[in-house]
């Protein structure tokens, strides 16, 4: 069975990225539907998703302040918002990539750096798909468990970056300036976020790992689903 991720994506510049994703998807035994703000979007009807890349998160949504220089997508924030809320509500596993992992913090409590390399002066700043920034991944992790604990090099996108982990969560790796480049719950339902963008990197057996780990939870949480017992709630009861 492949199972069917939903993936969010930037009403802009997403037809050039889903494919990328899906094929990802593909590689690791699944299979994606791509998702706009605007159009519908239901987590009841997938086996997990992935919260894509793209523009900046309102700081309205964790009480960090507006700046001017900042492209927002409110309906965008308010749909991956909803989408995470509800995953974790119905045990469906979550992937958050660049964005989409500062998403996954924020709709679980969490705040991020606004200008992250100004805080973290000692980071490699980097502006690019090819595998250029080292990070260090924690033992232990569930990341370390799918990807490994040497030094992984990475691209970056980024500006912003997670700095007070939401509820359930944990760091799972950083750079070596100290900047949170992962995290993850550590309870079911799955859930991981990474700062940076593995669908580049498909060549990379590491970067596959991590949509693997996605593939595998989503499939596990599908057969769950369908060992539930179905419940007529029109039928009459048996006293």
């Amino acid at each position: 069975m492949r199972p069917l991720i939903g993936v969010t994506t930037s009403s802009r510049s997403g037809w050039r990225i889903f494919p990328l994703v899906a094929f990802n998807l593909w590689l690791a035994g699944g299979r994606g539907v791509r998702w706009v703000a605007g159009k519908p979007s239901d987590v009841s009807g997938v086996n997990g998703i992935i919260i894509g890349g793209g523009d900046d998160i309102s700081p309205d949504l964790y009480g960090g302040k507006l700046i001017a220089s900042s492209r927002l997508d409110a309906e965008r924030d308010a749909m991956e918002r909803r989408l995470v809320e509800e995953a974790m509500e119905q045990g469906k596993p979550v992937l958050g990539i660049c964005r989409g992992s500062q998403m996954l913090n924020v709709a679980l409590g969490g705040r991020l750096d606004q200008d992250a390399y100004g805080t973290y002066s000692a980071s490699q700043r980097y502006w690019t798909i090819l595998p250029r920034k080292t990070i260090e991944i924690v033992p232990a992790t569930r990341l370390a468990a799918h990807a490994g604990t040497e030094p992984m090099k990475v691209n970056a996108l980024h500006s912003q970056a997670v700095t007070t982990t939401g509820q359930g969560l944990r760091v799972a790796a950083r750079d070596t300036g100290g900047m949170i480049q992962a995290i993850e719950r550590t309870e079911d339902p799955f859930a991981l976020g990474v700062q940076w963008h593995p669908e580049h990197l498909f060549y990379a057996r590491r970067q596959r790992a991590i949509f693997h780990a996605l593939v595998n939870a989503a499939r596990a949480s599908a057969r769950a689903e369908a060992q539930l017992p179905k419940v007529d709630i029109g039928a009459p009861q048996t006293p």
